[in-house]
């Protein structure tokens, strides 16, 4: 399941993920969310991935993968939350995919990334 952070500063979108991420959640939740965004906005977004986050259903890594491409011009920034060591990895990974700039912070990190994502500089 993904849920849409509400306590994220001005300019920025969050979602946490919970329990096991599926397709639909993609599809339901994260699309709609930064096409209310898109074109006006660059993507300042927040993913937190803590010990509430148990997995990604076979779609939903398709879906992230698909999604990431689509946008690839349109991300500012991303910050992913997690202390999950694959995810870290394929967060630097998909980093050289795209334009933007992407970093990982641990959970415990949660307001420096929220920091972070609105600062011009980095």
């Amino acid at each position: 399941m993904i849920l849409i952070l509400s306590d994220m500063p001005d300019g920025t979108i969050g979602f946490e993920a919970i329990g096991q991420v599926t397709a639909d959640d993609y599809r339901d939740v994260i699309a709609p969310a930064l096409e209310r965004r898109l074109p006006d906005l660059p993507l300042r977004l927040l993913f937190l991935l803590d010990d509430r986050f148990e997995s990604y259903a076979p779609g939903a890594v398709i879906q992230d993968i698909k999604l990431w491409l689509e946008h690839l011009g349109d991300w500012t920034k991303v910050a992913v939350v997690t202390d999950h060591d694959w995810i870290t990895n394929s967060v630097l990974d998909l980093s050289r995919l795209g334009s933007g700039k992407i970093r990982t912070f641990p959970p415990a990190e949660l307001d420096a990334a929220k920091s972070w994502l609105v600062r011009d500089e980095d």
